[in-house]
């Protein structure tokens, strides 16, 4: 009888330490959660969003992306689309003057009140991409992941994003998720900027090159290994991987002072070479397109 009290007293203790560690971690959790949307909201109320995608390298991105979001939404004129990290729209305002049924959902008010105003029919509404919880399984035909892997620094918020986009989208459906690529970031702000020893010294770059952000940092930056194993954690089938903007914002003046016909001619070039896996891992960007099994 002793020992049973005994074994009982342990298992009381052991759950009051758990009750409390999980108390402690959500504390933390969600400081960090907190932390990043102060950071955010301080960076997109200064950062013109609006004007990224309509500037050169902008379009050669948003030109591509929409290429492959137009191939996946083939024959399906009456699709549902769930645009996650919406900034101030871009993409779902055209998508929704398309004729698409569009939800979009954006952390910063800022974006948000800027996509309002657009006066579009797309559905609008705050929310993180860490809980779509609001919608139902299987609700979208195509859920597109644009920002929120630019700002997640931590693996597990990057997996919690992407069992979320699964979730909410239909069997069969389509995912398009973009990342911010490792190596651009380490030429252009480590060498061309001149910033890599103080990064390599204050611990923002480790031995094998690879960026560490912080919440403070804003950008996270990823090789595609650490796509495939977000990948991997979620189950998540790859129809390809492309360079949304390869080149471009290496080369931001030279395009900025191209005549429209290079301009076009540089388009062009881009998307007959954006599937190149040699090329991938050099873009600034990329963008992973997933199919939900």
């Amino acid at each position: 009888m002793l020992c049973k009290v005994k074994t009982m007293r342990n298992l009381s203790i052991q759950k009051t330490i758990f009750y409390f560690y999980s108390i402690i971690s959500n504390i933390i959790i969600n400081g960090e959660h907190k932390k990043m949307t102060i950071e955010l909201e301080k960076y997109y109320n200064k950062f013109c969003e609006d004007k990224r995608l309509t500037r050169r390298h902008g379009q050669v991105e948003y030109i591509t992306s929409m290429k492959y979001i137009h191939e996946y939404l083939k024959d399906k004129g009456n699709a549902k689309i769930l645009d996650v990290g919406a900034g101030t729209g871009r993409y779902s305002v055209q998508l929704a003057n398309e004729g698409y049924d569009v939800t979009a959902i954006e952390l910063v008010k800022h974006n948000l009140g800027i996509l309002k105003s657009k006066g579009s029919t797309v559905k609008a509404m705050q929310g993180t991409a860490l809980d779509l919880s609001r919608f139902q399984e299987n609700t979208f035909d195509m859920t597109l992941v644009f920002g929120p892997m630019y700002h997640l620094y931590k693996f597990e918020d990057k997996v919690k994003a992407l069992q979320e986009a699964k979730r909410v989208t239909k069997s069969g459906g389509v995912i398009l998720v973009a990342y911010c690529m490792n190596e651009y970031s380490i030429l252009t702000y480590g060498f061309k900027e001149n910033h890599i020893r103080e990064s390599i010294e204050n611990g923002k770059v480790n031995e094998g090159f690879h960026v560490i952000s912080e919440p403070e940092d804003l950008y996270d930056y990823v090789r595609i290994e650490d796509i495939n194993k977000l990948n991997g954690e979620v189950k998540l089938q790859r129809i390809k991987l492309i360079a949304a903007d390869g080149p471009a914002n290496y080369m931001r003046p030279v395009l900025n002072s191209m005549d429209e016909d290079t301009f076009k001619i540089f388009i062009d070039y881009h998307l007959s070479t954006c599937e190149r896996q040699d090329l991938l891992g050099a873009s600034a960007h990329t963008l992973d397109i997933l199919r939900k099994e």
